[in-house]
């Protein structure tokens, strides 16, 4: 799988031709997410992401860019991991769909990207920058991760699905819990989202 882009245009053009909404709710790819939310000294950094791939997604992309075979990506293998099998999600905000005090903040930039293999499954880590600076008043966000194709089925993990970094100075309430207010996937589904308040410590 040279080109993981057009693979997933191939399948979703099966997935569109099928009938009824069943047929086009099919996920292909299954990731594993946890989120760590960073703060510094001025209020939220932005949020470092892990994804952990699924069996045979991880055997497809480790077979195409693990060229040594080692069982470990080098640097070059980690930008040919990025460039043909992470950036083209670009176009889908990375999968993320984040609100600040309920206005649409757009994810159209990630830093610090890298892929590692970890007992035969694929990692990703990267980081999304978005400065919130703290105030007296609550600052509320919103933040789902979701492919809106559904090929890939995204979900929190069960143990320590997120965590804040450097927090202290800050008063904080954070609580994953379906968004009532938001159907993906043809309007069937409400989606498991991480909602996070924080201000000044008063």
């Amino acid at each position: 799988m040279k080109n993981v882009k057009k693979i997933i245009v191939c399948s979703l053009f099966i997935v569109i031709l099928m009938p009824g909404k069943k047929g086009l709710s099919h996920p292909h790819v299954f990731i594993a997410q946890k989120l760590h939310v960073v703060f510094d000294e001025n209020g939220l950094s932005g949020i470092k992401v892990f994804w952990q791939f699924d069996d045979m997604f991880s055997s497809m992309i480790i077979n195409d860019h693990d060229l040594n075979q080692n069982g470990r990506f080098e640097p070059d293998e980690v930008l040919s991991v990025k460039e043909n099998a992470f950036s083209y999600i670009s176009e889908f905000d990375y999968f993320f769909s984040v609100t600040i005090d309920g206005t649409p903040f757009k994810v159209d930039d990630v830093k610090d990207f890298n892929a590692q293999i970890i007992y035969g499954k694929l990692i990703y880590d990267f980081f999304i920058p978005c400065r919130v600076n703290a105030t007296e008043q609550m600052k509320k966000l919103i933040i789902g991760s979701y492919d809106p194709n559904y090929y890939s089925a995204i979900y929190f993990v069960q143990n320590r699905p997120f965590s804040l970094f450097n927090a202290e100075p800050f008063e904080t309430y954070a609580r994953i819990e379906r968004d009532k207010d938001k159907l993906i996937y043809y309007d069937m589904v409400n989606p498991w989202t991480l909602f996070l308040n924080f201000r000044q410590n008063q």
